[in-house]
């Protein structure tokens, strides 16, 4: 494929859903590994057992920040250094970012294992939820490497143009994890133990996959053994380019954390379950923005630098109507028939109430949060760094961390859930505050362009 040729003649929409496509794919199978795990627990082992694994998901979410920022720190060097035909210089970044990765994995290992009751109790997790939340996290420390290696090489294999080896490597871990969880926790009686032995052996087949990739030669780039010895310059490139994904995860961790103890206090363990639940429906209702941002991000970038702003504003305008469209069909179905989805992962009665009370609330203005992600993701796009990272911190750090503080000491357990949709709305202002003025000089800019006789190619 000459991309220089699709992003100028392709049609807008159908380039904006090329790009989607695979990303939306990439994106439900990972969501699948703890929604998948969530549903079997919740059937059956029970609502305390959900409980411990939404205690649990922040340090998993702390594991997959480390392995986006060697990810996406090692795919930005690689993918620069395989421009300039450095192919030597980019495998070096390869095998630095391995090794790193293992290293970060074994400190997060011994760490987590040293006092795992002190830290699971830290953040949340109450007398009757710890048992749970300790079996589960085991095992799942035990398998750290494989959680942090399997999100580190689905970027660094995406760095050198193959979109498709990711995929199929985390939708075969998805087949195996949900083949597990249904015969270590049904039949072998296993339960959280045997949802996280699922999750980690089908990391491990997923890893399994991504080294016959490499060790196949298959790859452009090869894995040498010279290259795994660290050289801290590379190093250092690499986590200051990735960081800001490994801080943007540990605030989201940290904001999750302080959620679950607000919960506890305000409304005990069946709090915690139910969020864990409301939570990962989210994870899917968010997800149609998030893909829909990253499909438009590469569109809008090359016709930005490009000087067609004339495409560039229609990429825009699209985005922001399909986002809208699936946010709107989201808050239809989650607010009015909540019940629908929170059955699929418990049939407890307490957990189900709770959760459609939560849900009614939580997902009331879930409809204007895809704009908020088409915004954010177009600030990147457009080169304009303080804005993206504004809005990327805005929600979690700006407004919902003061929210969780503030609102349960005037209304109590409701404050947490009303937290989230007034700090959609003031997400939504502020991003919108910022990405106006962007659209304003893209139309100023087409207009002078216009004037001056430069017409945009059409799409």
């Amino acid at each position: 494929m000459n991309q220089k040729n699709v992003f100028d003649t392709d049609k807008i929409g159908s380039l904006l859903l090329k790009l989607t496509a695979p990303a939306f794919i990439g994106m439900v199978v990972i969501t699948l590994y703890n929604v998948v795990d969530t549903i079997f627990i919740g059937h059956y082992v029970g609502h305390l057992a959900i409980a411990g694994l939404s205690i649990v998901f922040p340090i998993q979410m702390f594991s997959m920040g480390v392995g986006q920022m060697m990810g996406m720190g090692g795919a930005s060097l690689i993918s620069r250094f395989h421009g300039r035909g450095q192919t030597g210089e980019a495998e070096k970044v390869l095998g630095n970012s391995i090794t790193a990765t293992v290293v970060f994995s074994a400190i997060i290992m011994v760490v987590g294992l040293s006092n795992i009751d002190y830290f699971l109790t830290l953040i949340g997790a109450s007398p009757d939820v710890l048992p749970y939340a300790r079996d589960y996290l085991q095992i799942i420390l035990i398998g750290m490497f494989f959680q942090t290696f399997a999100m580190t090489m689905n970027f660094l294999i995406r760095s050198e143009g193959n979109s498709r080896v990711p995929m199929k490597g985390m939708m075969i871990g998805a087949v195996v994890n949900i083949a597990l969880d249904a015969v270590f926790i049904i039949p072998l009686d296993m339960g959280v133990q045997g949802a996280a032995l699922a999750t980690i052996i089908a990391q491990i087949v997923s890893v399994a996959y991504f080294g016959y990739y490499y060790i196949s030669g298959a790859s452009y780039f090869k894995i040498l053994i010279r290259n795994l010895k660290i050289q801290w310059k590379v190093l250092w490139s690499i986590i200051t380019i990735g960081f800001a994904s490994l801080a943007r995860m540990t605030a989201n961790s940290f904001t999750v954390i302080l959620i679950n103890i607000a919960l506890g206090t305000y409304g005990g363990d069946l709090a915690i379950s139910a969020y864990g639940i409301v939570n990962r429906i989210a994870m899917f209702a968010l997800m149609p923005g998030i893909v829909i941002g990253q499909g438009m991000q590469p569109i809008l970038g090359y016709n930005y630098g490009a000087g067609r702003y004339d495409r560039a504003l229609k990429v825009i305008k699209l985005s922001l109507i399909w986002a809208s469209a699936f946010g709107i069909g989201s808050f239809v179905v989650l607010y009015f028939l909540p019940d629908l989805f929170i059955r699929v992962f418990t049939s407890d009665a307490g957990v189900i109430e709770l959760g459609i009370h939560a849900a009614k609330r939580v997902f009331f203005v879930i409809w204007i949060v895809g704009a908020i992600m088409v915004g954010s993701t177009a600030f990147q796009a457009l080169g304009k760094v303080w804005q993206s990272i504004v809005s990327s911190m805005a929600r979690s750090v700006f407004f919902l961390i003061p929210a969780i503080l503030i609102l349960p000491q005037f209304w109590h357990l409701d404050g947490i859930w009303l937290a989230f949709p007034i700090t959609d709305v003031l997400t939504f202002v502020l991003t919108m505050a910022m990405f106006v003025p962007q659209v304003v000089m893209l139309v100023k800019a087409r207009k002078k362009q216009s004037a001056e006789g430069e017409h945009s190619l059409p799409g």
